[in-house]
């Protein structure tokens, strides 16, 4: 079993407020989508909140600004569950709910098995996305970087 695995990070601003027809339709998703995540291959963990999902955890003043955050076994898996399953649908419609983002909305990076990243931490490696480009602390599906060797630690 390997000592790494993925972590990434993904936020977006809702167009309107939950509650507002306009994103409504997205919040209906939300628990479909979560279950499949939670049974999907290689799937470890998913940050929530009491209601079972991530859009209750508000890490800003900006209500609108949704962040999501879990952890895979590798960038495989991941890619599988966010282009090969029923996530791609809603995924095809985030022009609909979400404002075009400025500056880098995912990031994925490597952590130790077990490690379970905190907001801060997930916003620190999008930062480190838009401030450097894709590096080992910092990528996307794009740009991939391999597990680190053992022993040795990504810094960021």
């Amino acid at each position: 079993m390997s000592r790494w695995q993925l972590a990434q990070i993904n936020v977006a601003r809702l167009v309107a407020p939950k509650g507002d027809p306009r994103v409504q339709s997205f919040f209906d998703q939300i628990e479909g989508v979560n279950a499949v995540a939670d049974g999907a291959e290689g799937f470890v963990w998913r940050m929530q909140d009491d209601s079972g999902n991530a859009t209750g955890i508000n890490p800003t003043p900006d209500l609108t600004l949704l962040v999501n955050i879990s952890v895979w076994r590798d960038i495989d898996c991941l890619y599988d569950f966010v282009y090969r399953t029923v996530h791609r649908e809603p995924l095809g419609q985030r022009r609909d709910w979400f404002v075009p983002f400025e500056g880098a909305f995912q990031a994925l990076w490597w952590v130790p098995a077990g490690h379970r990243p905190s907001v801060d931490e997930g916003l620190g490696r999008l930062w480190m996305l838009d401030r450097y480009g894709p590096t080992a602390a910092a990528f996307g599906f794009k740009t991939r970087f391999p597990a680190p060797l053992d022993g040795l630690t990504v810094h960021g």
